[in-house]
């Protein structure tokens, strides 16, 4: 391991703004494995999730509603992705379509392409649709002289080309989604939008993204037209990519020797949102987003703002007393039974044992860390992570957000509670990251850094491991105070293939 690194390769990795040990311990990821995480049930309402009536729901939104001008309020939106996977069966058609000799139902029937059939037939529902048929004849004088098989072919190459809009490589924040009074509305433009619903007097409304640095001008263009919001941008840093090895977790390396390192996967955004300086952050993707929703969205967005701003006064109560050093032994059995029902932490058994001393730092270690209020949504089957009692490697049980990446899906058992989850991850996310004292927390301390996980991807054709840090709601916010809070579907809308504008949520309200 020592000489594993050349003395140019050390240079290039501390330029890179990482270390040699961090690299290393990546290559001992990579040689021992990383372990699964161990699923113990998945989160219910009742049993690690929360459900609130009507009521309920309308006392948090007045909570926040008052109280929202006392805080920074920030909104975080990760929003580098590409739009690729949105038209991968639109490129895929491209490529496999033949003009000569195929149909378009020749074609769908040989591939199974429902996908294909669904856009076609819908095409002119699109938001960027009229656009599309302009530029096609920009590009295409005869268009009309052709088939209509050959129309729709030159349309979605006119989608997807770079002489035409070369929708595949944009980023996805930047894509028309909705059509409204004939303006188009992208992704970036609805969330901004959105936000709106914790504006406060004489304070502008600030909105983050993490963005690609190719692309900012793209998304100024978009931000600039509007004045009352506080809108800032970050790149992903290099700092936070790693390492990629051979098959035989030896380091790969490039042509010209130098060794190869890719993005970390979103896991890596946990630097860019301790940069922040709110009170708290909203975290939501840049492809959930709304045409029709826009009241029931708002009313749950204050509604987990509201649950958070109650259980963060609650906490702050707790640990000033704590730290004042003179509670009784009621107020600590009181503090106990807040933090294991509450907050779903379960102290030790042997807790009831310790000196009074140690009870009150304990209660202080768990109670002092960031907090989050996720919401959650029912099931329907949509890809992705959801809400889980989990058990670490010292038994305890805390409640994660687990990706499906992270779960053992030989192990029948972890199978079995995967497959029986109830409830998805929508990505609806409220944080408090400032402790009792008004200090901001250091969130990369509270990572768990195992759970990262091992990729397979190739290189200039050939097979590499890659390793993908703790996501950014999964592992890297893994040691944070989390209440799950049940939410309508109505709040979940994403956008991950282009039909899903498609869609009752993303389509005028005259259309459906």
């Amino acid at each position: 391991m020592e000489n594993i690194f050349t003395e140019e390769d050390i240079n290039y990795i501390i330029s890179r703004g990482s270390s040699v040990e961090k690299i290393k311990q990546q290559l001992d990821f990579f040689k021992q494995g990383i372990p699964k995480i161990n699923l113990v049930r998945s989160a219910t309402v009742n049993d690690g999730i929360y459900s609130f009536t009507e009521n309920e729901v309308d006392f948090f939104v007045d909570f926040f509603d008052k109280n929202k001008a006392h805080f920074n309020i920030e909104k975080f939106v990760p929003a580098s992705g590409a739009a690729t996977r949105m038209f991968k069966f639109l490129n895929e058609f491209l490529n496999e379509f033949d003009i000569e000799n195929d149909t378009i139902n020749s074609y769908i029937n040989k591939h199974k392409a429902k996908d294909v059939s669904l856009f076609i037939f819908g095409i002119r529902n699109f938001p960027f649709y009229k656009l599309l048929k302009e530029k096609t004849l920009q590009l295409y004088p005869n268009y009309y002289s052709h088939s209509s098989d050959t129309k729709y072919y030159l349309l979605i190459k006119t989608l997807l080309n770079s002489e035409g809009f070369n929708f595949a490589n944009q980023p996805k924040g930047i894509i028309p989604f909705h059509l409204k009074e004939e303006k188009f509305l992208t992704p970036v433009e609805e969330n901004i939008i959105e936000a709106d619903f914790f504006k406060t007097q004489n304070k502008k409304t600030k909105i983050h993204f993490t963005i690609t640095q190719k692309f900012q001008p793209y998304f100024e263009k978009i931000t600039n037209l509007f004045e009352d919001f506080d809108i800032s941008f970050s790149y992903q840093n290099q700092s936070s990519d790693t390492l990629a090895v051979t098959e035989n977790n030896i380091p790969f390396r490039l042509e010209d020797g130098s060794l190869f390192f890719r993005p970390g996967g979103h896991g890596a955004l946990i630097e860019n949102l301790n940069s922040l300086n709110s009170d708290f952050i909203y975290i939501k993707n840049i492809d959930n987003v709304s045409q029709n929703h826009k009241l029931i969205i708002t009313k749950y967005k204050k509604h987990i703002g509201g649950v958070l701003m109650q259980t963060q006064f609650q906490i702050f109560n707790y640990l000033k007393k704590l730290s004042v050093g003179n509670v009784t032994e009621l107020e600590i059995k009181e503090i106990k039974h807040f933090t294991e029902t509450k907050l779903a932490f379960s102290l030790p058994e042997e807790f009831n044992y310790f000196q009074k001393s140690y009870k009150v730092d304990y209660l202080i270690k768990v109670l002092n860390r960031p907090i989050r209020v996720c919401g959650m949504v029912k099931n329907e089957g949509e890809p992705g992570g959801g809400p889980f009692w989990v058990q670490d490697e010292k038994g305890r049980q805390t409640l994660q957000i687990v990706e499906t990446s992270q779960i053992d899906f030989n192990n029948k058992i972890q199978k079995d509670i995967a497959n029986e989850a109830k409830f998805f991850n929508p990505v609806d996310i409220v944080c408090a990251i400032t402790d009792f004292q008004g200090n901001k927390f250091d969130l990369l301390q509270f990572v768990n850094e195992k759970s990262a996980f091992i990729t397979e991807k190739t290189k200039n054709g050939k097979p590499i491991k890659a390793i993908e840090l703790p996501g950014l709601w999964n592992g890297a916010m893994a040691k944070w105070t989390t209440i799950f809070v049940e939410v309508p579907i109505e709040t979940f809308n994403p956008v991950k293939n282009v039909n899903d504008l498609l869609k009752p949520a993303h389509q005028p309200e005259n259309n459906g």
